[in-house]
C-alpha cells in the first residue's frame, strides 16, 4: 500500500509522535508487522480480508437483501470488518511512556472502508472515523493492547438509498478490540480479538466476532515456519418476517508458512491454507500460495 506521511518526532525518548497523510491505522498487533518482510505468511488474518454482507455504496432494500445480497452480486461491492491494513488519510498523535504505548487518529474512513475510499480527495471528513490503542508491556517478553474505533462506514453515494430523514452519519460501524504478543529466545507468538458492530438501515445492529492465534518458529537464522489458526462468527438479525437469521456464515481457516531468507534483501515463502464454512457441505478452499520478496 502506498504511505504517504509526515511524521514529527520533537523528542528523543518517543514520548510523542504527530503524523499526518495517508498511513495504515493504529489498532490491534498485526498491522505493525503486515509488511511482506515482516508478516510471516502470505496473506493477512481472516478479519482483515474475509468480505462480509456489508455495502458501502447503498444500503440494503431489506433484511433479506442484506443477508443474501452477497451471493448475488461481485464481492468487491461488500467490505470485511477491516479492510486489510486501512491506509486511510488523516491525523495521529503516539508514543511511549514507561511501559506503556498510545496511539489515536482521526481519519476521513472507516476501518472497513474499501481502498479507494482512502484518499483526502476522494471521501473528505464529513463523517470522521477515530480510532485508538492502549498498550502495556509488563516486560520484554509480552505486550498487551486494547483498541476501540467508530465512525460512520457509508460512502456519500449511499445517501440517496438510506432511510428517509436518515443520513450517512447515522450509521457507525464500532470496533473493540484485544491483542496480545509474546517473544521468547526464537518463538514468537500473536493473537487478536475482534468484536464489531455496524448499524444496517432497515435491520438494526449486526454483530461479528473474530480472532486469530498465530505462531512463528525461527529454525535457523535463514528459516522460519509458522501456523494461524482463524475464526469468524456472526450473530443474528431480524429477517424482516419476524424471525431472525445470522447475517453471515460462522467461518474458520488454517495457514501454514514456511518461509527462507537467502540474503538480508531477498526472502521466498510458501504457504497452504485450509478454510471451512459452515454454510453446508462443498464449502472448503484450499491454497496454494508463494511469494518472493526483495526489499532495499
Amino acid at each position: 500500500m502506498d504511505e504517504y506521511a509526515l511524521r514529527i518526532t520533537p523528542w528523543e525518548d518517543g514520548r510523542f509522535t504527530l503524523q499526518a497523510g495517508k498511513f495504515a491505522t493504529v489498532i490491534g498487533n498485526w498491522i505493525p508487522r503486515h509488511l511482506s518482510w515482516d508478516n510471516p505468511f502470505i496473506n493477512a488474518p481472516l478479519i482483515y480480508e474475509n468480505v462480509t454482507p456489508i455495502q458501502d455504496k447503498s444500503a440494503s432494500a431489506s433484511p433479506l437483501y442484506f443477508i443474501y445480497g452477497l451471493f448475488y452480486n461481485q464481492k468487491y461491492a461488500f467490505s470485511p470488518v477491516i479492510w486489510g491494513p486501512s491506509y486511510a488519510s488523516g491525523v495521529s498523535v503516539s508514543g511511549r511512556l514507561g511501559q506503556f504505548d498510545y496511539a489515536a487518529e482521526v481519519k476521513n474512513a472507516s476501518l472497513s472502508s474499501r481502498p479507494e475510499s482512502w484518499n483526502a480527495t476522494e471521501i473528505g471528513f464529513d463523517n470522521p472515523t477515530v480510532s485508538a490503542r492502549i498498550g502495556f508491556r509488563p516486560n520484554q517478553m509480552w505486550n498487551f493492547g486494547f483498541s476501540a474505533s467508530d465512525g460512520a462506514y457509508f460512502r456519500p453515494e449511499a445517501m440517496r438509498t438510506l432511510p428517509y430523514g436518515t443520513d450517512i452519519g447515522d450509521y457507525h460501524q464500532r470496533v473493540l478490540g484485544q491483542d496480545i504478543s509474546f517473544a521468547w529466545h526464537h518463538l514468537q507468538l500473536w493473537a487478536e480479538f475482534y468484536e464489531a458492530r455496524f448499524e444496517v438501515p432497515g435491520v438494526g445492529d449486526a454483530d461479528t466476532f473474530a480472532y486469530y492465534f498465530e505462531a512463528k518458529y525461527k529454525f535457523t537464522p535463514q528459516f522460519f515456519g509458522a501456523v494461524r489458526w482463524n475464526q469468524q462468527f456472526f450473530a443474528d438479525v431480524p429477517d424482516g418476517y419476524g424471525g431472525s437469521i445470522p447475517w453471515g456464515d460462522d467461518i474458520w481457516r488454517v495457514d501454514i508458512s514456511a518461509g527462507y531468507r537467502f540474503t538480508p534483501h531477498a526472502q521466498l515463502k510458501l504457504q497452504y491454507s485450509f478454510q471451512k464454512e459452515t454454510s453446508g457441505p462443498g464449502d472448503d478452499n484450499h491454497l496454494i500460495a508463494a511469494q518472493f520478496t526483495l526489499r532495499f
